[in-house]
Parts: C-alpha cells; structure tokens; sequence
C-alpha cells in the first residue's frame, strides 16, 4: 500500500462520555431503543395480523397462506448476517435504521403485490417486511452494549419488554387500518402493510435522530487499549468466537431451541383449538395470554437472570418449556389447559432468551460481539422457519399432542448442556479479574 493509501477509518463517536455520564447516558440510550421497540413492534403485529388472509386471497388458495408468515420469518434469518455486519463496521445506528427502511419497503411491496395480485411479489415483499422483525431483535443487544455486567440481563429484558405494547396494540389497529384504504382500490387486508410501512419509516427516523452516541461504537472507544480490533468484527470472527466458547454455544443451542419450541408449538395451537370447538374469540384470548407470557414477565427473567446466573434461569426456560408441551400437548378439549399451556410456553421463550442473549455477550470478545449477535438470530429464525413448516406435516400426519412431544425431545440436548456447564467450574486464568461477578448459577 502507498504512501497515499489509506483505509478507511472506522467511525468513532464524537460524544465519548466519562464514566461518570454512563449512567445517564444507559438511561437515555435505553428510553430511545424502548421508543423503537413499541413502534417497531406495533408495525409488525399490525402488519403479521392479516398476512395469512391476505396471501389467500391473493394466491386464491388456502393452502398457501402459511406462506406469507414462512417468508417473513425467512427474510428475518436471512437479512440478520448482512445488517449483523454493517453494525459491526458501522455501528447500532445504522444497522438498525437500513433495517427498519428495509421493513418498510417490503410493507409497500406487500400492498403494491395486494393491488395487481402478484402472489410472487407478496412473498417477496413479506420477505423484505421480515428486516422489521430483525430490528427489534437486535436492539436488545444494543441495550447490552453498555450495560454493566451484572445487569446487562436486566437491560436486554427491558427492550424485549417493551414489545408488549406494540404487540398487544398491533392486532387491535388491524381492523380500522384495513377500512383506511377501503377508497384507494387496495384490499382492505393490505391495509395494515401500509400502516406498517409508516410505522417503520418514523422508527427509522427515531433512531437515526435520538439514538447518538452510537452505544456499540461507544462502548468500543471506552474499552481499554487493546481490547478492540477491526480484524475482530468480522463475520469470520464472530464463528470463530462462538466455535472456541462452550458457553457460547450452549447461549446460541439455548436461544435457538427455545424460539423453535416456542414457534412450532404455537403455531399449531390455534389449529388444534379450533378442532376442538373453540371460536375465533377464544382463540384470540389464548394466543393474547401466550403474548403476555413471552414479552409481559421479561424484567423478571432479566433480574433472576443477573441475581443468579445465566445457567440456572436456562434450566427454568427448560423447565418451563417442558411443562408447557405437557399441559398442551395432553390438554385434548380442554381448552383452559392449553391456555396455561401457552402461557407457560410464552415464559419459557423469555426466560431462553434473556439468559441466552445475556450470556452469549458475556462469553465472546466485545470486537465480535455484533457479528455473533447477528449470526445468534439468523439460526434462531432459519431454525424456527424449518420448525413452523415442519409442525403442520407433525400435525396432519400424527397429532398435536406428537408435536408437544417432539418439542420437549428438542429440550433435553440443552438440558443436557446446561447441567455440563453447570457442574464444570469455569476457568479463571490465574490473577485474572473475571468480567463480572461469579454467581452459583453462572
């Protein structure tokens, strides 16, 4: 390389604070992802409320509604490694407003496949929408970029509990979104997808104004001299890291089960309710309940998960997810054991990804941390992709209850994990400060 070559340098936050501002910088920074979190959410619970009607009518055929919600979960996978490694070189920031602005475009694909009736397009845009989706996860990492060590399991929950707004408003605005368009010559179920479209443009503008200092980039220039590489960002990095930390893995096996678990299982349920005499009402109520249960109690994963370690709140998600295929998976008619079923479902899901995404920052270098956070939601939703298709085969060609079955069977190779990290002492090189305190359960 010349003289007059140089690379380009990597972006550094003009506002680096002391250590005395952090605090008031964790709380700023945590009310702005909280901000986008309820809009973010809002904007795909709005939309995801009617895909499966809107892809019927469309295709003009049942048998391809899944497809829609399929191909946002796919989008969702596939989107996390690209916008995992523009946060790596670029910061929270950006990575997280390309996505929203990509969620948004898909959301006017959506309406624009809905309004000349291109089924391709619609998967295409769905596709596209899922980028939404890949938002909100990451911004419970960038609540951790911060966060002190003991409590960065309290931070992650926050963002994650913000969901709950968005998520229990979004279904709920789906009706009067859809008549908003019933003039334009759109189907009124597109109507959500353009509300969604709006909903994500101002998220992208929320973070893109109010969410600076960048916290990655921060967080990077207040770590000590030699702690931070650029070599160490890559995506080739981020594998590497995973691959040499067992506890790594067990938090990318805990995260991914859990959420697979969780999507199979609840996928079907409405299916399984619904041939047992339950109505559209009854239904709603159930999943509403799974709802609370996934985003509601988070804190309190976050807190069990910083009083006493990473290991013992993923024995509680398994605990929990264990119990859940059990009641549902034996409930058969009654519908008040399906529903505690689902809810226990919904805590098991938060108390795995708390604690998982918890101790996945803890047990990778900071330089890779973005990369394998990118790379932790691209298995977690390729994963539950495969286990949505492959719960309606599980369902038409054995039962519901086999498919709670074969949920739990997911479990034991992560309980089995779990109890081996739990029993083999973590190594503390000798006059070595570990990162945070030890805990009996961490």
């Amino acid at each position: 390389m010349s003289a007059g070559e140089k690379s380009a340098p990597a972006p550094v936050e003009a506002a680096v604070t002391d250590a005395a501002a952090l605090p008031a910088l964790r709380r700023r920074i945590t009310a702005v992802l909280i901000a986008s979190q309820i809009l973010g959410g809002l904007g795909v619970a709005t939309g995801i409320a009617l895909a499966a009607v809107l892809a019927q009518e469309v295709s003009g055929t049942e048998a391809l509604s899944g497809l829609a919600p399929t191909a946002t979960v796919a989008g969702t996978a596939l989107l996390s490694v690209p916008l995992a490694a523009l946060t790596a070189a670029r910061g929270r920031r950006p990575g997280l407003v390309v996505a929203y602005l990509i969620g948004a475009v898909g959301a006017g694909v959506v309406v624009l496949a809905a309004a000349v009736g291109s089924f391709p397009l619609l998967l295409l845009g769905m596709a596209g929408f899922g980028a939404a989706s890949s938002a909100n996860l990451q911004a419970r990492f960038a609540a951790a970029d911060l966060a002190e060590p003991d409590r960065r399991a309290r931070a992650i929950s926050t963002v994650v509990w913000a969901t709950t707004i968005g998520a229990v408003l979004g279904p709920n605005i789906a009706a009067p979104a859809g008549h908003s368009v019933s003039g334009l010559g759109i189907p009124q179920s597109a109507g959500p997808f353009l509300w969604a479209a709006g909903v994500f443009l101002v998220s992208a503008v929320v973070v893109a104004v109010l969410l600076r200092p960048d916290p990655l980039l921060t967080a990077r220039a207040l770590a000590p001299a030699g702690e931070d590489s650029r070599e160490g960002r890559s995506l080739r990095a981020g594998v590497r890291a995973v691959r040499e930390s067992p506890r790594a893995r067990l938090a990318l096996l805990t995260v991914t089960v859990a959420h697979t678990a969780m999507v199979s299982i609840m996928s079907m349920t409405p299916v399984a309710l619904s041939h047992h005499g339950a109505g559209i009402e009854l239904i709603g109520l159930v999943i509403s309940g799974h709802i609370a249960g996934m985003y509601a109690f988070s804190p309190v994963m976050g807190r069990l998960s910083d009083r006493f370690g990473r290991l013992t709140v993923i024995g509680l998600a398994v605990g929990l997810l264990s119990c859940a295929a059990l009641l549902a998976g034996t409930a058969g008619a009654s519908h008040g054991r399906t529903a505690a079923g689902l809810f226990l479902l919904g805590l098991g899901w938060s108390a795995g990804l708390v604690s998982g995404s918890a101790l996945l920052t803890d047990s990778v270098p900071g330089p890779a941390r973005a990369a394998v956070q990118g790379l932790s939601d691209l298995t977690m939703n390729a994963a539950a992709g495969v286990g949505g298709v492959a719960a309606g085969l599980i369902v038409s060609q054995a039962s519901y209850g086999w498919l709670n079955a074969i949920g739990a069977g997911l479990l034991l190779p992560l309980a089995a994990l779990a109890v081996l990290r739990a029993v083999r002492p973590r190594p503390v090189p000798p006059r070595a400060v570990p990162p945070h305190p030890v805990r009996p359960g961490d």
